[in-house]
């Protein structure tokens, strides 16, 4: 328990911290094409202190722009990120949609970090720096995902400074190790994806979704079969937002007020991922682990006019053996915190 009232203390800090970072990263730089269309802004932070594992400092830090269709009938545009895919929407029948930009990096690190050269059988020092494209469409029953992510892995992805920096504040052991991460490599992805409101009942208060997944990449290729169980209040409108799910996005296309609580499971099989297997186009570090996956997921999104979180926790290595499951436990098992505004 200790350990997570820790890991949820300090995932505030940095959610509540690297806001101004965030805002400055979007405006200022112009990371992402902010404009008046886009009314909602997302922070997330995921860390696998969240779920009690303080062995390494695996973290994820996210700052997403949504733009979400409204009352008026209004219906955002794709743009054309998400072109090699979305000649697979059906839009005849569009009731609800939102397109989506996100930029982030992701760190993952092996669970002795003051080892200055880890043992070949730890997941490897990596970092993803990716900026991504998604568009959602839906009416009342089926909702339909085309996603494109584009980002670097290696040292250009700062992985390192920002560990470093963050250990510095919090007072935790420095890193020794990332002159073992991965080389320095241009990675991509595309995501095609659907989802069933498959049953609802005791007056639309509980519903179960159904949904398949097909993504494509060197960051990671995989095929995905999911099922969730929800309840709570507004689902049929936010019901599209478990597409969302895997990338730790709060409820964006729910109504202005609601909330639910998710339980879900997904099987699936993954043919590739940069993390495990190393850079695509040269030699490095990399672990073998079990193709076949089962996971679960857990979490609970409350939503007003103008403001949404969500905290949830996950883990897609259920079916691996006892060594997989240490050595993937970074990359596979923790939890993850979402705000969200109006803007």
């Amino acid at each position: 328990m200790r350990k997570l009232v820790s890991g949820l203390r300090l995932g505030f800090v940095l959610l509540c911290g690297q806001i101004s970072f965030g805002v400055h990263l979007a405006y200022a730089e112009k990371a992402l094409p902010v404009d008046d269309d886009f009314d909602l802004m997302a922070i997330t932070v995921d860390n696998d202190l969240f779920v009690g594992n303080d062995d390494g400092y695996t973290n994820g830090f996210y700052l997403t722009f949504l733009d979400r269709s409204d009352e008026s009938g209004y219906i955002p545009d794709a743009d054309f990120w998400v072109a090699p895919l979305g000649w697979s929407l059906p839009m005849a029948d569009v009731r609800r949609a939102v397109n989506v930009y996100s930029v982030g990096q992701t760190m993952l690190s092996p669970s002795d970090i003051t080892i200055a050269v880890p043992p070949e059988t730890e997941l490897p020092y990596s970092a993803l720096l990716a900026a991504s494209n998604t568009y959602i469409v839906a009416d009342d029953k089926i909702a339909d995902r085309v996603s494109t992510t584009l980002g670097i892995v290696g040292p250009w992805a700062m992985g390192e400074q920002t560990q470093k920096a963050v250990h510095s504040v919090i007072g935790a052991d420095e890193p020794q190790g990332w002159d073992t991460q991965l080389e320095n490599e241009l990675v991509f992805q595309l995501l095609r994806s659907r989802a069933w409101r498959a049953v609802s009942f005791y007056n639309d208060q509980v519903d179960v979704i159904s949904s398949a997944e097909l993504t494509a990449g060197t960051i990671s290729s995989a095929a995905d079969l999911a099922v969730t169980l929800r309840f709570g209040e507004g689902l049929l409108r936010s019901f599209p937002s478990t597409l969302l799910s895997s990338a730790r996005l709060s409820n964006p296309i729910a109504s202005d007020h609601g909330w639910f609580f998710y339980l879900g499971m997904n099987a699936g099989y993954s043919f590739n991922q940069i993390f495990t297997d190393g850079n695509t186009y040269r030699n490095s570090r990399s672990i073998p682990y079990k193709h076949e996956y089962v996971g679960v997921s857990t979490g609970l999104s409350f939503a007003t006019r103008s403001w949404a979180f969500t905290f949830a926790f996950a883990d897609s290595n259920l079916i691996g053996n006892e060594q997989d499951q240490e050595a993937l436990e970074n990359l596979t098992r923790f939890g993850t915190m979402t705000l969200a505004w109006r803007i």
